[in-house]
């Protein structure tokens, strides 16, 4: 079984990377060889397995990808992308990296898959950016997407085209919305949503922090373990099931930013949590800390899930 991820440097491609190193079966079939695309190669962390192999080159180059699907692809985890905050600052580069890229790759996919008659498995990762704001009610995973920033409309975009060449029969596509994934690297910069990950970080070290957003904004939050998980069990999903769409909103965990401080507090002490001030900022607050509660019944009926509670959150986030 031969399978792509691409952004496998970032925080969600690395850490899917990794699982499948350590489980070459959890797709349902041995990986033979997992093909790992980003600019860069990451950390030696995935040295020393031999089914790894890293292709580095630009997802905006059709040549590059000419050479990344060289070869018939069984599974691709789309993950690469330009975050929301950094597409606002630099348009035409989250133009060409959150649409035109994948849109370039579908439409690669798609001719292996009429060529082949094998149309490949396609994960693609969206966002909860594609709903745009969200009043005080609760949300349901049937809300009418209205995206308030350029990263939102890309991925929704994108969700449709692979519906479509999923009802074509070309690729067999299946787009999951995710939520905010904690705790990204503290180095890394462009996500409005820093400040989600940022927390678990200055807890644990119990450095001084200003928090953008108040200690009631609600946040919808998300481990990177129970976020690996979605994905892989994305692409197990029988085809012969899915709906016509082929999106699901993910279930969530839905909680207030002070509740997730409390729990890094049980964990940390709080002499730790103590260090950490509120100074909202209304453009942040909006975008990213007024989310309201979420029923995902369809996401839950196909067998995707959510982090149990804050502690579980904070167990998962630091390795327990």
């Amino acid at each position: 079984m031969r399978v792509v991820i691409t952004g496998a440097s970032g925080f969600v491609g690395n850490g899917l990377a990794r699982h499948l190193c350590v489980q070459p079966d959890a797709l349902g079939r041995p990986i033979s060889r997992l093909v790992l695309a980003d600019l860069g190669a990451a950390e030696a962390s995935l040295a020393g397995h031999d089914i790894v192999e890293w292709r580095c080159g630009d997802l905006t180059d059709p040549a590059y990808l000419d050479l990344l699907l060289d070869e018939p692809v069984d599974c691709l985890f789309h993950l690469a992308s330009l975050p929301g905050s950094l597409a606002e600052r630099e348009p035409d580069l989250g133009w060409s990296v959150n649409l035109t890229a994948p849109f370039e790759l579908a439409r690669r996919l798609g001719r292996q898959g009429r060529l082949t008659g094998r149309p490949p498995r396609v994960v693609f990762a969206s966002t909860i950016a594609v709903y745009g704001p969200l009043g005080p009610e609760s949300a349901s995973e049937y809300n009418v997407a209205r995206p308030a920033i350029s990263y939102g409309a890309h991925k929704l975009m994108t969700e449709i085209l692979l519906a479509d060449l999923s009802r074509r029969g070309e690729v067999d596509a299946r787009s999951i919305r995710l939520p905010g994934i904690v705790a990204r690297p503290a180095t890394e910069s462009g996500h409005g949503s820093a400040f989600m990950s940022l927390l678990f970080y200055k807890a644990a070290t119990g450095e001084p922090y200003v928090c953008p957003v108040a200690q009631e904004a609600t946040a919808w939050w998300m481990s990177l373990p129970c976020c690996v998980s979605n994905l892989v069990h994305a692409a197990r999903l029988d085809s012969a099931r899915l709906p016509a769409r082929r999106v699901w909103q993910l279930p969530v965990l839905h909680a207030r930013v002070g509740e997730v401080v409390e729990a890094l507090g049980r964990r940390y002490g709080a002499g730790n949590v103590g260090q950490i001030a509120f100074e909202p900022n209304e453009a942040i607050e909006s975008l990213f800390g007024r989310f309201p509660p979420i029923v995902t019944p369809e996401a839950l009926a196909f067998g995707f899930m959510a982090d149990a509670d804050t502690d579980a959150l904070v167990a998962m986030v630091m390795g327990d």
